[in-house]
């Protein structure tokens, strides 16, 4: 975690910090508790089948807003988070996050190819969505459309995280 004395903080607050910290935990657990949804023991969430369109992105810079653009802006830098592992999500025209859990056939969580190659894009999925404390966690059975990246911001803001 970031220094907490003020004279060193990066320009993100402990808020955002803990969030980002919060939603990191949440996804470890949904990995390892959330992977049987549909076929494990009746304690597990039960989700329901929904259809969701928006820009696959990468929760941490989404959530932090240390990279504060999307789109082809943001696009090298999706890319490099989501082969890092950090968690992909799919934000919604009302500002809702969909983490993803796994997409398709593929059962790697960390680092998914298929997520990899569709970072920034507009997709609209179709999958499972299961809600826990607030967390919107989808499981993704087939991408039923890919538009590609549509959000054009490098002209605006550069492309992060090198800038103008």
């Amino acid at each position: 975690m970031l220094a907490t004395n003020e004279r060193h903080k990066i320009g993100w607050g402990g808020r955002a910090a803990k969030a980002v910290t919060g939603l990191a935990l949440a996804a470890g657990l949904a990995v390892s508790g959330l992977a049987g949804v549909g076929s494990g023991p009746a304690e597990a969430a039960a989700g329901r089948r929904v259809q969701v369109t928006g820009e696959v992105v990468d929760t941490w810079c989404a959530v932090t807003g240390i990279m504060f653009a999307y789109g082809t802006a943001h696009h090298q830098c999706a890319v490099w988070c989501a082969i890092g592992g950090i968690p992909v999500s799919i934000k919604d025209a009302a500002g809702n996050f969909y983490l993803v859990l796994r997409i398709e056939e593929d059962e790697t969580n960390v680092a998914a190819p298929r997520l990899v190659t569709i970072q920034s894009h507009e997709v609209t999925v179709d999958g499972e969505l299961v809600e826990r404390d607030g967390v919107k966690y989808l499981l993704v059975t087939k991408v039923a459309d890919d538009k590609g990246v549509i959000n054009l911001t490098h002209e605006e803001y550069g492309v992060q995280p090198f800038g103008n």
